[in-house]
């Protein structure tokens, strides 16, 4: 396997998407110099970078609708340190174990449009992380059982929240239904704004008895 990932690094050569370095994606150079996610958010919402910082845009941007899938193993990485430090403190002041990691769907125009969720590679290179078994993957849970106006093209926290209300629901069957009751949730999604997806899909999780629920997303 790394005989084939060099020979395909040859023919296939990797650059950095933000400066152009050759040898990853998106470079540890890039990465190191991204500043934080410093704009509030929820308290249960825990994002990495400042989604303004132009590599770390262009890298989402890339992630999201050009096809970039090498990108969820280099934002995953990162995140996983992340979700590890906070559980280390929830798993004792709020006995937060065994959570369910679940990623934002897609609506099924946009799944169709796109080819695959972005949010789903990245819960699946979190779980290819996890050695710990800190958390499962439950994928196809939540779905989105509607099609809404994209949030970046609404300004209004109101309004963002009145776009998706209903917009998510529980794949109503008995094992779902007995997976989430009771269960400790971290959701995951790419970019939080106003934190109206999130919220959104917070509720609908709430209203399934999920225990408690948090959010990590690459940025804000």
């Amino acid at each position: 396997m790394h005989l084939l990932d060099t020979i395909l690094n040859i023919i296939f050569p990797v650059n950095c998407v933000s400066c152009g370095t050759s040898g990853a994606d998106l470079c540890i150079n890039c990465l190191s110099q991204s500043p934080p996610a410093e704009r509030e958010s929820a308290k249960w919402i825990f994002p990495l970078y400042d989604y303004r910082y132009p590599p770390i845009k262009k890298a989402l941007w890339l992630f999201k609708y050009k096809g970039k899938k090498k990108l969820a193993l280099v934002f995953a990485e990162i995140l996983y340190g992340r979700i590890l430090e906070e559980l280390s403190d929830l798993s004792v002041m709020e006995n937060f174990c065994e959570a369910v990691l679940i990623p934002i769907p897609l609506s099924k125009k946009r799944y169709r449009e796109r080819g695959y969720n972005q949010t789903e590679l990245l819960c699946k290179e979190l779980v290819r992380l996890d050695t710990g078994k800190n958390f499962i993957l439950a994928k196809n849970i939540l779905i989105k059982i509607q099609e809404t106006e994209h949030q970046a093209h609404i300004k209004d926290r109101r309004d963002r929240l009145k776009n998706l209300s209903g917009s998510f629901a529980l794949k109503n069957t008995k094992e779902n239904r007995s997976l989430i009751r009771n269960r400790n949730i971290i959701l995951i999604d790419d970019i939080t704004t106003t934190g109206a997806t999130l919220a959104e899909a917070k509720k609908t999780l709430k209203k399934a008895e999920g225990r408690k629920v948090i959010a990590f997303t690459i940025a804000h």
